[in-house]
């Protein structure tokens, strides 16, 4: 695999993960962060969620699920750090 395909394919993934775990916080519960962000967070819940699903030898259902899981959490406690204490109606 030569590196364009590589970092788009990774970019892609990140981006699919982040979505996917910015869709399962509920709307209320998440203050609104950028696509940046989204992606960033997607990278990381994708990278975490692999290492975890690789050291317990799960298939690739359960790394995506593990993967938007971890994305998720991120995406709870980078959105709960953003509001700032703010409440929300």
């Amino acid at each position: 695999m030569d590196t364009p395909t590589g970092i788009v394919s990774v970019l892609l993934t990140g981006a699919v993960v982040g979505l996917l775990g910015r869709a399962v916080v509920p709307a209320r519960r998440r203050a609104p962060i950028g696509c940046l962000m989204t992606v960033l967070i997607g990278l990381l819940g994708a990278a975490l969620g692999l290492v975890v699903a690789t050291s317990v030898d799960g298939g690739w259902l359960l790394t995506l699920l593990l993967q938007v899981a971890v994305a998720a959490v991120l995406v709870f406690l980078v959105s709960a750090a953003g509001s700032g204490g703010r409440r929300h109606p």
